[in-house]
This record gives structure tokens, sequence and C-alpha cells, in this order.
């Protein structure tokens, strides 16, 4: 069955979503790379740490993304 302009949309903006974090973790896993040269051992973890969770949330997104498709979640009312 097809989705409905509001499920596609919604779908649209887990992707994205996604995807945003998807490019902000590699943008702080460069920074961390960068600290650690610099001899910033803590501050680089720390990134590391935040970009972990950034890729965790954007597997949940790509997750949620998945169920919209398959119909298991749906958008009743459109804002």
């Amino acid at each position: 069955m097809p989705l409905t302009k509001p499920n596609q949309q919604l779908r649209r903006d887990l992707k994205e979503a996604a995807a945003l974090l998807k490019w902000a973790g590699v943008d702080l896993m460069q920074a961390a790379v960068r600290l650690s040269e610099a001899g910033q051992e803590g501050e680089a973890r720390e990134l590391l740490k935040i970009a972990a969770s950034y890729q965790d949330a954007e597997d949940k997104l790509a997750g949620y993304a998945d169920e919209v498709k398959a119909g298991r979640i749906v958008r009743a009312n459109p804002e």
C-alpha cells in the first residue's frame, strides 16, 4: 500500500534528520582527531562519546523511517 502524503513527509523528515546527525557525527570525529593530535585526549574522548550518541540516534531515526514505510507508524493528523 502506498504511503499517504503526510506519511511520506514524515519518512522524509526522519531520514533527513538521520542524515544530519550522521554528518554532524563525522564532523565531531574529525574534530576529535585534531584535538587528539594536539594532545587534548580528554576533550577528544568527550567528542567521540557525543559522536557515538549521534550514531545511536541516527540508527533509531532510520529505524522509525523504515517503520513508517512499512505502515507500522502512521501520521494521523498532519500539522
